[in-house]
């Protein structure tokens, strides 16, 4: 009877083996996901599911609630409603990405809309992945899985920052603000290395017109989004051996730009 406590208490996470080094206890440690819908049936019966795969689940009903839980118990992972009372889903994401401390969180959207438009929102606002209702749980509790397992195989941001960047033909010194092509130093324009130092500060990331307007604009106002094709053409010709057929910025069809290495 005891061993069958013991199993069941190893299960949910809640019992300590003895640690091979000093007696030092090892705890299993269940990953924390965070479930945020309005219908209280949906967040029950996926929050039932996945404490029954071993996970350790929050809930809440609106955005308000969710940004509070998120801000201070940092989940492994959100599952998010579109459609929220007061802060909307769409708003819930694009702050959880604004925020240093979470912006790497995986999220999973979870919406009635089913339109194509509504994805690619979602996903340019920072989505991992995408399911519409209604839903299959088994399927939702397998990409769950896979999307820990992506942001798991992540590289942890360093402790320290780096302070330079090569990628090809292309040198940034971040301390100094030199950018050199082929070895000799150009001259860019304010906007045009921010643009570029963002890019390459995060490589391999699409990003939308308005998240690059968020991210490198920030508070200037009177800037139109289509502000942000003349100054990638500027930095296109600036560093591209053909600005035509670029290398390194990129155009993602439908959803933004971003730096290829």
């Amino acid at each position: 009877m005891v061993l069958l406590f013991a199993c069941v208490d190893l299960f949910f996470g809640r019992y300590k083996l003895p640690g091979k080094k000093g007696g030092l206890p090892l705890v299993l440690e269940r990953k924390r996901i965070l479930v945020v819908d309005d219908e209280t049936d949906i967040v029950e019966l996926i929050a039932y599911n996945l404490a029954l795969e071993g996970y350790e689940i929050r809930k809440a009903g609106d955005g308000e609630t969710a940004l509070a839980i998120i801000r201070k118990e940092k989940p492994a992972l959100i599952i998010l409603d579109l459609m929220l009372p007061g802060i909307k889903g769409l708003d819930v994401c694009r702050a959880v990405r604004r925020d240093r401390a979470t912006e790497a969180i995986p999220i999973i959207m979870l919406t009635a809309k089913g339109e194509d438009t509504d994805k690619v929102v979602g996903l340019e606002m920072g989505a991992d992945d995408y399911m519409t209702k209604p839903f299959s749980v088994r399927e939702l509790t397998a990409r769950v899985r896979a999307v820990l397992r992506r942001s798991e195989s992540r590289p942890h941001r360093e402790a320290e920052p780096v302070e330079t960047f090569a990628a090809g033909h292309i040198f940034l010194d971040y301390a100094a603000c030199t950018v050199a092509v082929a070895g000799k130093k150009i001259e860019l324009g304010p906007t045009e290395y921010r643009l570029l130092t963002f890019f390459t500060r995060h490589p391999g990331r699409v990003y939308s017109r308005d998240q690059l307007l968020e991210r490198v604009w920030g508070d200037e106002t009177f800037v139109e989004p289509r502000t942000v094709d003349v100054h990638i053409s500027r930095l296109r010709a600036a560093i591209e051996k053909d600005k035509e057929n670029p290398e390194y910025i990129l155009t993602v069809r439908g959803l933004g730009y971003k730096f290829a290495r």
